[in-house]
């Protein structure tokens, strides 16, 4: 195996969460690792989260906040799989915490045998503990519904505390207002970040070679760690891991004494050339060949790509120039309902347009992304005439009885619409929802609101472009996070 040609006893970079080649360098877990801890020891409260982008460290932190816990003071249930139906949730949960599976499948059922679990458990000495990891897979409605779970506390303690960790999605969820309730009832609210600096990356190197049953002799050399940490999109582990297992091989293999900047920088390029479609010989072009043309106000960045088969459509990787062919395929909105739009400008090309590349020139427009400026897709709004007043929300009168008032349209339009905040990696960036799509959108099935929430969401993935501009943000995970910021404005 490659590790023992260094010296070693296994793998040092492999990309598991073990506890055991856990690194204390990194100072925003170490701090998520110690709130949480406080939090679930001093027994105050109910909910503590965790969140952070990809490839951070937050299910590590869940395994060593798990692996410092004693057992004997408390009974433990791990989700790691939160993107199912509440009941499976639930049923899930009983199981891990009796040990054996749950025969109960009604709702009421399940409510009342995790509620006797949770007395059996503080009449034992214990407490639960509960901890869902990827908890941005959540449905709205069962965040919800784990919200009403903590209402089983009693007065003077808490019966169980919630661990949830996520991405920046769950933070977005969890602050936006419609969930104040289950907000304020968080008691420890922690971030993890990148690792800070070249120093500490040396670090985090040194020791898991160390945990890994390493000596003193030095395998990265000091500007291999700093390639490490550039290629690593400054500091972040999973790529550190990636970056560092496939240099350690690729020294093996050509027996290397030690692991050079140069090959770490090799190793790193070829990396992102991994992340983004193959380059090489072209497939011939047929006469009916189009390009989907778009541009992009970022820089001088302009960003174009190859119009994708109908057939090739299902078998999304998440790069870069596939969001295209994602926007074509959320575009068509329900006729009966007044929503935007989406408008793709084509441009035909002829099969003898553009002369073939050499391999150089493709990998030089890969890595750069600069291609021939294209027409941006407009937002409409598209108003239908409505003769009859249009009902909005319900309001309580004085005696307690529900009164529905009555919207006409131009009220509606002159009502201001929703900015909402989205954050990913350091971009920040404000969607806006039109009033007349948002009122338009309360009398829509789901699934209408649900094609119109991914149209607009490709068309503000199509109009901020950095928002994946690292190799490491998959577009249609980008996309699919926007669609959910939309979709929680129109209820």
């Amino acid at each position: 195996m490659y590790y023992e040609y260094w010296g070693l006893n296994k793998p040092p970079f492999d990309n598991v969460p073990d506890p055991s080649m856990y690194v204390d360098c990194h100072a925003s877990m170490e701090s998520a690792i110690a709130e949480t801890l406080f939090g679930i020891e001093e027994g105050d409260e109910c909910i503590a989260v965790i969140v952070g982008d990809v490839g951070l460290g937050k299910t590590m932190s869940l395994r060593m906040i798990i692996d410092s816990l004693d057992p004997d003071k408390y009974r433990m249930a791990l989700i790691t799989n939160p993107g199912i139906s509440f009941i499976q949730i639930l049923r899930e949960i009983i199981g891990q915490l009796t040990g054996k599976q749950c025969a109960e499948k009604r709702k009421v059922d399940l409510l009342e045998t995790f509620n006797k679990l949770l007395f059996e458990t503080l009449d034992g000495g214990r407490r639960v503990l509960i901890f869902i990891d990827e908890a941005n897979a959540i449905a709205p409605a069962n965040l919800e519904s784990l919200r009403l779970l903590t209402n089983m506390q009693q007065d003077q303690n808490n019966l169980f505390t919630m661990v949830l960790a996520g991405q920046i999605e769950l933070a977005r969820r969890l602050e936006h207002p419609k969930r104040a309730n289950l907000f304020q009832r968080i008691g420890t609210y922690s971030r993890i970040d990148k690792i800070e600096s070249p120093e500490l990356v040396k670090t985090y190197v040194e020791t898991r070679i160390k945990h890994a049953g390493g000596g003193t002799k030095e395998i990265f050399s000091d500007d291999a760690v700093t390639a490490l940490y550039e290629h690593s999109e400054n500091g972040v582990p999973r790529l550190i891991n990636k970056i560092a297992k496939l240099s350690l091989k690729a020294g093996e293999t050509n027996d290397f004494d030690t692991v050079s900047g140069e090959l770490v920088n090799k190793i790193g390029e070829r990396f992102k050339r991994l992340t983004r479609p193959a380059v090489g010989k072209r497939r011939p072009r047929k006469k009916t060949d189009e390009k989907v043309v778009k541009k992009a106000e970022y820089g001088q960045d302009k960003i174009v790509s190859e119009a994708i088969p109908e057939e090739s459509k299902a078998g999304l990787t998440g790069t870069p120039e596939e969001t295209n062919a994602l926007v074509e395929s959320v575009s068509e909105v329900a006729p009966k309902v007044a929503f935007p739009t989406l408008t793709i400008v084509k441009e035909t090309v002829p099969e003898t347009a553009k002369p073939e590349e050499t391999a150089e020139e493709e990998e030089n427009e890969v890595v750069q992304e600069v291609v021939s400026e294209v027409a941006v897709p407009e937002l409409t709004i598209v108003e239908e005439p409505v003769s009859e007043p249009m009902v909005s929300e319900e309001t309580v009168g004085e005696e307690g009885e529900e009164v529905v008032q009555e919207v006409t349209p131009e009220e509606m339009v002159d009502r201001e619409g929703i900015v909402e905040k989205f954050e990913i990696g350091n971009y920040v960036i404000d969607i806006e929802i039109p009033s007349t799509v948002i009122e338009q959108a309360k009398f829509s099935t789901r699934e209408q609101q649900v094609k119109v929430a991914g149209s607009l969401a490709a068309q503000i993935l199509q109009k901020n472009p950095q928002l994946v501009a690292s190799h490491i943000d998959d577009p249609v995970h980008v996309w699919g996070e926007i669609r959910t910021v939309v979709l929680d404005q129109f209820g």
